[in-house]
């Protein structure tokens, strides 16, 4: 599945890029905030529906470095997730990390007019995963808290804190010509990922021992 959702990534690159459409179709198929409140935006424009925007946005990137960096995290993550929570998991971590990137997006910035595009907030989700799945479990049980709570409170953390760390950087010209990033979508995701990996653990093994998370 990550090898199926990398190549339909790349092959829509290379179409919009050779065509020179990739502006046209980060207006028409980029999440845009402003469309949530404003709905009547691009009536009468042959525009992605809004609901799905959060999906065909990532399908839309800006140049090589942006889908180059993606897809490699993709297909490294993914394929480490997808050897132990199978294809069906790897995709609706994908598809729910989209929609959770879109949702911070908008919500740290429901009046922005600027489209998001990229598949990093669905990437997120499944890196959130990844982190889970192969991190060091040195963390301990405080209290009432579990190990496995405070796992995630720390990935948590530490994962906004990069975020906003890179946000910072490029806000200052930091990052050279990576132009604006999408912070909030990244946030998103890899919270999505954060909070779906044990159900999707406990349903991947629900006839069989246990797993230790």
């Amino acid at each position: 599945m990550t090898d199926i959702i990398a190549a339909i990534t790349f092959v829509a690159f290379m179409l919009l890029s050779l065509t020179g459409q990739v502006d046209n179709a980060a207006i028409l198929g980029g999440f845009i905030p402003v469309r949530i409140d404003d709905p009547q935006l691009f009536k009468g424009v042959l525009a992605v529906p809004l609901w799905l925007t959060p999906l065909s946005c990532t399908l839309v990137h800006a140049g090589w470095l942006h889908i180059g960096f993606n897809l490699l995290m993709l297909v490294f993550c993914g394929r480490q997730v997808e050897q132990v929570l199978q294809k069906g998991a790897v995709l609706l971590l994908y598809i729910a990390g989209a929609y959770g990137a879109a949702l911070l997006q908008w919500a740290t910035g429901p009046s922005s007019p600027n489209p998001m595009v990229g598949a990093s907030g669905a990437i997120s989700a499944i890196l959130a995963t990844y982190a889970l799945l192969y991190g060091q479990r040195t963390v301990r049980r405080i209290g009432p808290f579990s190990a496995n709570l405070l796992r995630v409170l720390w990935l948590a953390a530490g994962w906004i804190i990069l975020q906003l760390m890179i946000g910072l950087a490029s806000a200052r010209g930091g990052l050279g010509d990576l132009g604006q990033i999408a912070i909030a979508a990244h946030i998103g995701g890899f919270l999505v990922g954060l909070v779906l990996t044990r159900p999707l653990l406990r349903w991947r093994f629900r006839k069989g021992p246990k797993p230790l998370v």
